[in-house]
């Protein structure tokens, strides 16, 4: 029993500090009702995170805002995430965010 904890923590340990397949930079906030100027970048594949509990996918997204590296943490499944892959195909790199709603009424769109 000792050596199947141990074996479990021993991989765990390993995960540990190392599992993050991403540059570590501060997470964008958005203010609801407030547009937000973004420029993503398209030069790497999206890292994605998923959360073991509840199975969600969230694409870790490299931008500039306001001249800040950050990362933009979207649901694959929202579809903000669709329209920015599209745009980002035809070669847009700069974006307008406007956050309506709060919490699990969070809606994000983009302004032309």
């Amino acid at each position: 029993m000792t050596n199947e904890i141990t074996n479990w923590l021993d991989e765990e340990l390993k995960q540990v500090g190392t599992s993050a397949n991403y540059e570590q930079l501060p997470a964008l906030k958005l203010q609801p009702n407030k547009i937000a100027e973004i420029e993503i970048d398209f030069s790497k594949p999206f890292p994605v995170w998923i959360d073991s509990e509840t199975k969600t996918t969230k694409a870790i997204i490299p931008i500039t805002f306001n001249g800040e590296k950050m990362n933009f943490w979207l649901n694959k499944k929202n579809p903000l995430y669709k329209q920015v892959c599209e745009r980002g195909k035809q070669g847009i790199k700069k974006f307008k965010v406007l956050q309506t709603g709060t919490q699990k009424d969070t809606r994000y769109n983009l302004v032309d």
